[in-house]
Parts: C-alpha cells; structure tokens; sequence
C-alpha cells in the first residue's frame, strides 16, 4: 500500500517537471517571437521616423516651399508632426518588448543554468 502512494508521488512529481519543461520551452520560443518582431518594428519605426523627419526639414533646408502642396501649410505640418509623434510611440513600443525580451532570455538562462546544478546534485 505504501510502495503505491510513493509511486503516485513520483509520478506526479515526474509530471509536474515534464509540464514545467513544457512551458518553459513555450516561453523561449515566445521569447524569440517577441525579439525577432520587436526588431522588426524597430526598423520600420526608425525608417518612418527619417522618412517624416525628412518631409518637415525638406522646406526648411532647401527653401522649396511649394512643389504641388505646399509644404508649410499648418494642416500638413500639424498632420506630420502627429505621426512623427505615433512612429516615436510605436519605437517606443518596439524597443522596450525587446528589452523585455531579451531580459526573459537571460532569466531563462540562469533558471537553466540552477536546473542544471540541481540535477548534478540529485544525480
């Protein structure tokens, strides 16, 4: 009887490692998920950026004022200047998911580098 509940235990004790293993092994391919777009976003943000920046200085640095708009009519700088503001929010946005990312990556590995002590320890 006693034999049957220590295996009932062990066994348990083997599925709760196996689903632990499981979902941890989730959470790394999440995590290159989330660094791979957080990348990306980060590239298109900074082209947006320079390519809005580049649009509002054009007037200004060439002292073209009028191609086939004008180019220091307030709606169209008030238009541009609005999302220069987004494209910063979405670098934001970008940039601290890959922080996130990349902290949860060297959480992973210290919490793979302690499993791997306390199987030598057990082993």
């Amino acid at each position: 009887m006693r034999l049957v509940a220590e295996e009932r235990v062990d066994k348990a004790r083997v599925d709760i490692l196996d689903a632990h293993e499981e979902f941890v092994q989730h959470i790394e391919s999440g995590q290159r998920r989330i660094r791979a777009l957080s990348l990306v976003t980060i590239a298109v943000a900074f082209l947006l950026l320079a390519s809005y920046f580049a649009q509002v200085l054009t007037p200004f640095t060439t002292g073209t004022k009028v191609v086939t708009v004008n180019l220091l009519n307030p709606g169209l700088l008030a238009l541009e200047l609005v999302l220069i503001l987004v494209t910063f929010a979405w670098l934001y946005v970008g940039v601290v998911n890959y922080l996130f990312a990349s902290r949860l990556g060297k959480q992973i590995k210290e919490a793979r580098g302690k499993e791997k002590e306390i199987e030598k320890k057990i082993g």
